[in-house]
């Protein structure tokens, strides 16, 4: 039995408390409002806009899938994910407050602060998932991860109210900042980066790392970590089911990349939305979002994270149709809801259907390989998203691979048995 697992109530309000602090990244920079005001105000027109951002939505995803799988190994031997947790953590916060600086027409000086930005938070994200197999029972790990996804939705949301009311819509700023130069605009990433410290405080605190499985030595723990990774890529091919299901997850989640990646570029570009307009969106889809979390979080531990994950594809194929083939305002309104409502159980559903197929004492390292299944190809939907809107003059052409990726992820996992890869993993009765 993990010694992580004891039931420890402010471990796991810590640990789901992590989803509310980093979500605030997610929401207000990558999905709605920096990445908006980079395509408006930063580069050069929108299509050119799209572009740039999908080529460093691209660059951060293939860091995080070349160094997932290797870091993941060395924390499993060295006992470091706490001490990767913390680090990933603080580079990106830092990186974040440092996106305020960039002025309209410094393009590379706001990629290259969001590259690191976006790397570190991606990588984070390997050893925060890393703990959920320690903290939840088996029997409970759908609704908890469900609970951190909702909660994770709020926090985006409650963040995106206070840069609403306080810097954006708003004639006078606060803390003095100017509405010249976008500077009050770009003054909701030091909100962002001060929100994602702050709350992620309890889980530095209350999250106790695990004992390490090697020496202390640097060299031998870097040494026997790629022996262990190497080793892994051996073993892998045991676990024909988690194989499986991560190349399904490989594709579906590049759908959803995307549309986080582009969802206010898209609603800016396409169907004219001001700023104001795609703040209210991004309210709308993640009050819709924390709902469909917490909901569907019961109805994965009833039916099991594979069905949970196929009934939310089918909703994410509808929302995407809609916003792809709409012609109003409403329309997009209608599949970003609906997107909201699916997303969240999504990757819930995911992240607790890992949980239960991945063998003991290997969470870091095969949560590892989750984050490269998640990163591997995310690179292609951004980057099929910037070329088709380049080459066909329209972000329509780009958001239908979204559709795509849902539809082909869809079919793979029908041959995921997630009864059969958690009796393998031993988890069936914990």
């Amino acid at each position: 039995m993990s010694a992580l697992r004891n039931h420890n109530k402010k471990a796991v309000f810590a640990w789901c408390l992590y989803d509310f602090a980093n979500s605030a990244f997610m929401t207000l920079v990558v999905t709605f409002i920096y990445s908006t005001y980079f395509t408006k105000a930063i580069a050069e027109n929108e299509i050119v806009g799209a572009a740039l951002w999908s080529r460093g939505v691209t660059i951060s995803a293939l860091l995080v899938a070349f160094l997932s799988p290797v870091m993941g190994a060395l924390a499993d031997r060295g006992g470091y994910r706490k001490r990767f947790l913390v680090s990933m953590t603080a580079i990106s916060v830092l990186a974040t407050a440092m996106l305020y600086t960039p002025l309209p027409g410094q393009t590379i000086k706001a990629l290259f602060w969001f590259v690191i930005a976006n790397t570190a938070f991606e990588m984070a994200f390997v050893f925060y998932n890393a703990y959920l197999p320690d903290i939840a029972l088996s029997h409970r790990i759908g609704r908890m991860s469900g609970y951190g996804w909702s909660l994770g939705f709020v926090g985006g949301l409650l963040c995106m109210l206070i840069a609403m009311i306080g810097f954006i819509n708003t004639e006078t700023p606060w803390f003095g900042f100017s509405t010249e130069t976008g500077e009050h605009i770009r003054a909701a990433n030091l909100l962002t980066a001060a929100w994602f410290a702050f709350f992620s405080i309890p889980i530095f605190i209350w999250i106790k790392d695990t004992p390490p499985k090697a020496s202390r030595r640097y060299r031998e723990i870097i040494v026997s970590g790629f022996r262990q990774l190497r080793n892994t890529f051996r073993e892998v091919k045991r676990y024909r089911r988690i194989i499986i299901f991560l190349i399904a997850r490989l594709i579906y989640n590049d759908g959803l990349i995307t549309v986080f990646a582009f969802a206010g570029i898209y609603a800016a570009g396409t169907y004219h939305f001001t700023m104001q307009e795609i703040m209210m969106l991004g309210v709308g889809l993640n009050i819709a979002a924390a709902i469909g979390a917490f909901g569907l979080g019961f109805l994965d531990d009833r039916i099991g994270g594979k069905k949970t994950v196929q009934i939310s594809l089918i909703g994410l194929i509808l929302a995407a149709i809609l916003a792809v083939f709409g012609s109003q305002k409403w329309h997009l309104w209608a599949g970003g809801v609906i997107a909201g409502i699916f997303s969240g159980p999504n990757q819930a559903a995911s992240r607790s259907l890992m949980g239960r197929l991945v063998p003991r004492e290997k969470e870091n390292e095969f949560f590892g390989f989750y984050a490269f299944s998640g990163k591997a190809t995310s690179f292609l939907g951004p980057l099929l998203f910037g070329i088709l809107t380049e080459r066909l003059n329209t972000q329509r052409a780009g958001m239908f691979i979204v559709i795509l990726f849902f539809i082909c992820g869809s079919i793979i996992l029908t041959f995921v048995n997630e009864k059969e890869g958690r009796e393998r993993s031993k988890r069936e009765y914990e």
